[in-house]
């Protein structure tokens, strides 16, 4: 992954969010055909991409993001009164930790 704070086009809106402690959150966006491959971006609170992992369908990726912890942001109004989603444009960045999902140290 090219961590030079380039520009990552994703087309999706739909935000999954983690939290991970006080104010501090991860966001995912699955973007892809619903009927094809797609990539699940992992976001920070400053629209950067620090990560992905490619699923074979829409349903395997919730399924995955939903069974490590990521919740649906618009199924989630508590979530919606207290924080905002990062928004475009978002850019290539680097997480402090390497890619953390991806690499499979946090992603079950």
């Amino acid at each position: 992954m090219n961590t030079n704070g380039e520009p990552v086009q994703i087309q999706d809106g739909d935000f999954w969010f983690k939290v991970l402690d006080m104010l501090q959150q991860n966001w995912a966006l699955i973007d892809g055909p619903s009927d094809a491959q797609v990539t699940v971006f992992f976001v920070n609170d400053r629209s950067g991409v620090f990560d992905r992992i490619v699923f074979t369908s829409r349903d395997e990726a919730a399924e995955a993001l939903a069974h490590n912890g990521f919740r649906r942001y618009a199924e989630d109004q508590r979530a919606q009164s207290m924080m905002r989603p990062p928004s475009p444009p978002f850019f290539e960045t680097r997480h402090p930790n390497d890619p953390i999902y991806s690499s499979g140290r946090f992603w079950r």
